[in-house]
């Protein structure tokens, strides 16, 4: 499989540091948003952790299936960022969110602990490939809230999963067969909370080269639009986005 890439993470207008850290390795097919949180450095610890640890990891995992070399990658890292912070009392209790893409031959592999999001975006379509591990979202599993209720709950943002944060954690995986021409954005809140699924795809859609396929070039002037709408909607977070497309199967 072949596919061009482009990745970038932003401070934002309101942030002092950057919590968010991302890992572009399109030479091994694989990519990953991880957003930091808790303490005054421990968020930017914990992401930097993520990205440093799982593609190392994922690369010494090959007599295992890609499910769960993935899953041990994010497990073994979640205990290295839990013992950081039990070592450390200004870092306890910090964590970070994963999401991630894992290029096989012939099929796409995601990977999510958190609220970063992996979309799917075919044929001028948007798809929210992942399920957030919110309380919100929780709640609107179990028929608690709908839509309309839950965009009102003032705790939307509250996790409940991270990598770190406990000793042990549960990894979502989801697996996709991906096809010539898919863009696969995979980003930080800071994206999606400022900018709708709509704002998105209609971004993507006005970015689109005349000639119908994209290069590494306008991917990356695509990320960067979507990261300056973010900020000119108030830019509140961190924003990290990568965006693949994929151009042969």
């Amino acid at each position: 499989m072949q596919f061009v890439s482009a990745g970038l993470t932003d401070i934002g207008r309101k942030r002092k540091t950057n919590q968010d850290a991302i890992y572009v390795g399109e030479k091994e097919g694989f990519f990953l948003v991880a957003d930091g949180m808790g303490g005054h450095q421990g968020g930017d610890i914990a992401s930097k952790m993520a990205v440093d640890s799982i593609p190392a990891v994922l690369t010494q995992n090959r007599d295992v299936t890609a499910e769960e070399s993935l899953r041990k990658a994010i497990q073994y890292t979640n205990g290295l960022i839990h013992r950081r912070g039990e070592e450390d009392s200004q870092l306890k209790g910090m964590g970070t969110t994963v999401v991630s893409l894992y290029f096989q031959s012939d099929s796409l592999l995601i990977g999510n602990v958190g609220d970063s999001r992996a979309y799917l975006v075919n044929q001028s379509e948007i798809y929210q490939l992942t399920k957030d591990h919110t309380l919100i979202q929780e709640k609107l599993n179990l028929g608690i809230y709908d839509r309309e209720k839950a965009a009102k709950d003032p705790h939307s943002n509250v996790l409940v999963r991270t990598v770190g944060f406990s000793d042990e954690v549960e990894v979502d995986l989801y697996g996709y067969q991906p096809e010539v021409g898919d863009l696969l954005l995979i980003c930080s809140d800071g994206l999606y909370g400022k900018v709708s699924d709509h704002d998105i795809l209609q971004i993507i859609n006005n970015a689109m080269p005349e000639q119908r396929q994209h290069t590494a070039q306008s991917l990356a002037g695509l990320t960067e639009n979507l990261i300056e709408r973010a900020n000119l909607n108030g830019g509140n977070d961190n924003i990290s986005v990568i965006t693949v497309v994929v151009t042969q199967v």
